[in-house]
């Protein structure tokens, strides 16, 4: 398997992860103790604590993100394409993508924290920006 398609399931993973070590968590307790049952989390409730829904917005984030980064490597299998330069661009992605959460989640949303989000999350844009760009030059030449 190629680099980036290790990326993206990286990324895949990492949604995944996201989503059951932060949301999975926080409902799963809350239902085992008898806080809350199962209905009582519907798909577009906006509740519970600000650390809660700061994971939920991380992992739909997540899993915004992923269908247009698998398109681009799609494109790369699709075209056969491969090297360095597509390498470290998805890798680019993916070790932005993890600290993108991480202060997503683990960090109340300051000036600071939200710079920080806005830094990695413009990393992961321009990276995968420069994927397309390296896929269409390549396809033309």
């Amino acid at each position: 398997m190629s680099i980036p398609v290790w990326c993206l399931l990286a990324f895949a993973a990492w949604t995944l992860l996201t989503l059951v070590t932060t949301i999975g968590v926080y409902r799963t307790r809350r239902i085992l103790t008898g806080r809350k049952s199962f209905a009582d989390y519907g798909e577009y409730k906006v509740e519970g604590s600000p650390w809660y829904q700061r994971a939920m917005r991380a992992h739909a984030n997540c899993v915004e993100n992923l269908p247009v980064f698998g398109a681009i490597v799609l494109a790369i299998v699709a075209a056969g394409l491969e090297g360095p330069v597509l390498s470290v661009l998805a890798l680019v992605v993916v070790c932005a993508r993890v600290p993108h959460t991480v202060v997503h989640v683990a960090l109340e949303q300051t000036n600071r924290a939200v710079t920080s989000r806005f830094i990695l999350y413009n990393i992961q844009f321009l990276a995968m920006s420069a994927m397309v760009v390296v896929i269409v030059m390549r396809l033309l030449s």
